[in-house]
């Protein structure tokens, strides 16, 4: 008879735990479908360089193999807002990206500051002038990181979570674009190295604004290390001179390996 009482005992037990942990799962399910997404930023997050470009979103160039565009086809959020576009600066993201924006938002992304710091005019530098020529254009860029960007970032910021006082941010980095240390056509080693020194001193200038803002900073160096070009498995476009606005922007592969596995353990 004890025994028979034990057996019972420990039956509902575990069933107790089972059932929790079942409503757990369900609630953190359900949770993740309430969701309201919106997805902001600039080109890294509309997903230039990747193809499948979503034909109403005309020159923003924004793709279903982007991450925001993944995820949400992965979480069915209860809306998604897809607002990235190509070429983006922190005051197109003011002027006509926080729309979509309200009390009920739950996650916010957004990558920007590279098209700030004179991105695309860093590479071009880099790849038609002289070793002194890209390092002096470089060396333009940081003082703006150092002097003018934080600002812009912080006006961004400050707009977002005053529009959505309740969502988790997710600030995305960008990659480094080089692998050092071996043969590569195209660009000298100098050249290389001082881009991606220039890459993490952008970086760390938007992950200080994310976290003094109260927002998680995604680095996305992690997951390209290995893919970078010049690696033999790039998760990068290589200049294109056919056309030059995907050149140095990720791949698919960059999207969906490099880009989402980051926000996945940051959402």
């Amino acid at each position: 008879m004890r025994r028979s009482r034990i057996v019972v005992f420990v039956s509902s037990v575990l069933l107790a735990v089972g059932t929790a942990l079942t409503g757990a799962a369900a609630a953190q399910a359900s949770e993740t479908a309430a969701t309201s997404y919106v997805a902001l930023g600039d080109s890294y997050s509309s997903g230039v360089g990747t193809g499948s470009y979503i034909s109403s979103s005309g020159d923003c160039k924004r793709s279903t193999k982007a991450y925001p565009y993944l995820w949400a086809t992965a979480n069915s959020p209860s809306s998604f807002s897809f607002n990235a576009c190509s070429g983006a600066r922190t005051g197109d993201v003011l002027a006509g990206q926080l729309g979509s924006l309200n009390s009920g938002t739950g996650l916010v992304t957004i990558s920007i500051g590279g098209n700030d710091a004179g991105f695309a005019d860093v590479m071009t530098t880099c790849v038609l002038s002289s070793d002194s020529g890209c390092l002096d254009r470089i060396n333009t860029a940081r003082a703006y990181v150092d002097s003018t960007l934080p600002g812009k970032l912080d006006s961004v910021y400050s707009a977002i979570r005053t529009r959505a006082p309740s969502a988790r941010v997710v600030v995305l980095g960008y990659p480094r674009f080089y692998k050092l240390g071996t043969t590569c056509l195209g660009l000298s080693e100098t050249k290389r190295s001082a881009i991606n020194a220039a890459a993490d001193h952008l970086n760390s200038a938007i992950a200080t604004r994310a976290a003094a803002h109260g927002f998680v900073f995604g680095d996305v160096r992690t997951t390209f290390t290995g893919h970078e070009l010049c690696s033999g498995s790039a998760w990068l476009n290589s200049v294109n001179w056919l056309n030059m606005g995907e050149s140095y922007h990720p791949t698919a592969s960059g999207q969906s390996g490099g880009y989402l596995p980051v926000l996945n353990s940051n959402d």
